[in-house]
């Protein structure tokens, strides 16, 4: 079976995948999450720029010593597992890419109000802690254990990678991937809506979308069973 690595987003760490882990463990994958650098234990980089970052999650893949990896992205982790690819794609053998996007579409109105979301608070003197208690709940969640990861995110990690998010565009290569490639994304994901997923899967060679019903963008937290049994079916079809 081929070995599986978790990708966070911008208010994660390791432990969002803690429904994730041991259901695939428990079917015979070898299961890894990563922290990005900046997180958790993962020391930083420097630059925090994607080559640096992805050049950390290519050490990483490459000490497992067990080839190729499904790379399993939600949300930046999608950004960093698309990127990934295009720099690194001996590494990969599938991709799951869930409630994300192919770009940040920078200039946009939904650019200008994600960097005030997350930034503002931040330069006005709120803890992760508080930003977290607002955040959660307005991207369409009540994960109290959400919500405790993201008050974990040391602050300077948290500026640094939501300004990474805004340098992110592989809108260009999605025809390219040439591995599996499965796209889940949440009826009620304002973050990542579905029919921006819908067009990013179009242009996929091969890919397969999937809608989790009631779900916003949280879907592994929120949905596990759903989300679980979408990749496992999508693992499985696929021999990986």
């Amino acid at each position: 079976m081929t070995p599986l690595l978790f990708l966070h987003g911008v208010g994660g760490g390791h432990h969002a995948w803690e429904r994730q882990l041991p259901f695939f463990a428990g079917r015979g994958y070898a299961s890894h999450a990563w922290d990005q650098p900046g997180y958790g234990h993962s020391p930083t980089v420097e630059p925090y720029d994607l080559e640096q970052v992805c050049a950390s999650l290519r050490r990483l893949i490459e000490s497992l010593a067990s080839g190729p990896v499904v790379l399993v992205g939600h949300s930046m982790g999608g950004f960093i597992a698309q990127e990934t690819y295009a720099r690194h794609r001996q590494l990969i053998r599938a991709l799951a890419l869930c409630f994300t996007s192919p770009a940040f579409g920078a200039g946009g109105e939904f650019a200008k109000q994600f960097m005030a979301a997350r930034i503002d608070p931040l330069d006005q003197g709120k803890t992760m802690a508080e930003i977290a208690a607002q955040l959660i709940p307005a991207m369409g969640s009540n994960s109290k254990l959400a919500e405790q990861i993201m008050a974990g995110v040391p602050p300077e990690t948290y500026r640094k990678a939501v300004r990474l998010l805004t340098t992110f565009d592989r809108r260009k290569e999605l025809p390219l991937i040439r591995v599996p490639t499965l796209l889940i994304a949440g009826s009620d994901d304002k973050t990542a809506p579905p029919p921006v997923m819908e067009r990013m899967a179009r242009k996929v060679p091969g890919a397969e979308y999937v809608l989790l019903e009631g779900c916003g963008h949280l879907g592994p937290m929120d949905q596990p069973d759903e989300f679980n049994a979408t990749l496992l079916s999508f693992l499985e079809r696929h021999r990986l």
